[in-house]
C-alpha cells in the first residue's frame, strides 16, 4: 500500500517503483485505490485502471487535478534512484512526479477550499481510444465536472494554458509506371515530390496570440514512402504531413488551411484532435495564476487538457517534470520542484 503520509519526494519514488507501462497499470491503480478509499474524506470510484477521488464538501466550486498512471516501455531505468536534487527512473518526470503530489494533496487536505476531485487514469501514452480518461469521459461524465481543471503534466513548474491541436494528412503525388530501363516513358511520382517539400520548406508557421499567449504552429513532413519494386518507376508517392494549429482553429479550420496548402495535390486526412484555448480568464483560473506564481506560457504540444475542453472544463497543464527529459532513458524530475508544486497547489486550495 503506497504511505501518501510520507513526505513528497519519498512518495514519488515508491510511486516510480512501482511498473506502470501503458496497458500495465494495474498494480499501481490497486494502490492507489487502496490508498485513497482508506481516506474518510473521499468517494473513490473506479473504471478499469482509472481512479477518482472527490471530496463532497458543497463548495461554491469544484477544481479536478488530473494525473496519468502510465509511462513509455522501461529502458533499465527501474528501479528509481536519487543522485544530488534528481530522482532519476522511468516516468519521474512524465509524470509519476505529478501524480504523487496530487495523491499528497488528497492525503493532507481534507477540507480544501474548493471541492475537489482527483482523477488518476491510464494509458495516456499510446492510442487515443485506450485512453482512460476518454472512457471515463464516456462512460461517467458526471465524474468529470468541474470549473477547472489542472492537469499534472510535465511543465518544469510554470503553467501552460491550453495546447495546440494536431492532425496527420497524406498528400499524394501521381505518376506514370514503366520499366526503369526505359524510365522516358512513365513519369516518376518520387521525383514529384519535390514541389510539395518546396511548400513545406517556404511554409511561414503562423505564431497567434491567443487568450494573451503566443503558440507557435508548424506544418512538416514526417514521412514520404513511394516505390514499386526496383526496377520499376514509381507511379505514386505518399508525403504524410503533421500540422500542428492552435487553439483558435477548429479542426475544419486546420484541414481547409492544409488543404490550401496542397492546392493541386489529393489530400487525405488521417486523423485530428483540437486544441484547447488556455482556460486562463475563468475566476478560479486567476487564483491558481497567483497561488502558483510566474508568467503563464502556451502549451506547444497536444495535451488532454483538450479533452477537457471538449467537456466545457478550462484547464492548464501544470507539473513539476521537465517536458524535455520525458520519455528518455536517462528521465528525472527535480526533488526540490516536485516539493515547489506541492507547496504551490497547496497554498492554492487551502488559503
Amino acid at each position: 500500500m503506497l504511505d501518501l503520509t510520507q513526505d513528497v519526494r519519498a512518495l514519488t519514488a515508491a510511486i516510480v517503483d512501482i511498473e506502470s507501462v501503458s496497458g500495465g497499470e494495474k498494480a499501481l491503480a490497486d494502490a492507489v485505490e487502496q490508498a485513497l478509499t482508506a481516506l474518510p474524506h473521499l468517494t473513490v470510484d473506479r473504471s478499469g485502471e482509472s481512479v477518482v477521488a472527490r471530496t463532497n464538501l458543497g463548495r461554491a466550486e469544484r477544481v479536478l487535478i488530473a494525473g496519468h498512471l502510465d509511462t513509455v516501455p522501461v529502458a533499465a531505468n527501474l528501479p528509481s534512484r536519487v543522485e544530488g536534487d534528481l530522482l532519476y527512473g522511468c516516468g519521474t518526470s512524465d509524470m509519476k512526479a505529478g501524480v504523487a503530489v496530487a495523491l499528497r494533496l488528497a492525503a493532507t487536505v481534507p477540507a480544501p477550499n474548493r471541492d475537489v476531485t482527483y482523477v488518476f487514469y491510464d494509458c495516456e501514452e499510446i492510442e487515443a481510444e485506450r485512453n482512460g480518461l476518454t472512457r471515463v469521459a464516456r462512460d461517467h461524465p458526471e465524474w468529470l465536472a468541474a470549473d477547472f481543471a489542472v492537469l499534472m503534466e510535465p511543465t518544469d513548474g510554470m503553467i501552460e494554458g491550453g495546447c495546440q491541436g494536431t492532425l496527420r494528412a497524406d498528400v499524394t503525388v501521381t505518376g506514370k509506371r514503366a520499366h526503369s530501363a526505359r524510365s522516358w516513358f512513365g513519369v516518376n511520382a518520387v521525383h514529384g515530390i519535390e514541389p510539395v517539400l518546396a511548400r513545406l520548406n517556404a511554409y511561414e508557421a503562423r505564431l497567434p496570440t491567443v487568450d494573451g499567449l503566443e503558440y507557435h504552429e508548424g506544418l512538416n513532413a514526417v514521412a514520404v514512402r513511394g516505390g514499386v519494386a526496383g526496377n520499376v518507376i514509381p507511379d505514386e508517392c505518399v508525403v504524410t504531413v503533421n500540422y500542428r494549429f492552435a487553439p483558435d482553429l477548429t479542426i475544419e479550420q486546420a484541414e481547409q488551411h492544409v488543404r490550401e496548402v496542397f492546392e493541386g495535390y489529393r489530400v487525405s486526412f488521417l486523423d485530428a484532435a483540437p486544441g484547447a484555448r488556455p482556460g486562463l480568464t475563468h475566476p478560479v483560473a486567476a487564483a491558481f495564476t497567483a497561488a502558483v506564481g510566474g508568467t503563464p506560457r502556451a502549451k506547444l504540444g497536444w495535451t488532454d487538457v483538450s479533452r477537457f475542453s471538449a467537456l466545457g472544463v478550462p484547464a492548464v497543464n501544470y507539473g513539476p517534470g521537465d517536458p524535455n527529459l520525458a520519455h528518455q532513458q536517462g528521465e528525472y524530475v527535480s526533488l526540490p520542484k516536485i516539493v515547489e508544486s506541492e507547496r504551490a497547489l497547496l497554498n492554492w486550495l487551502t488559503k
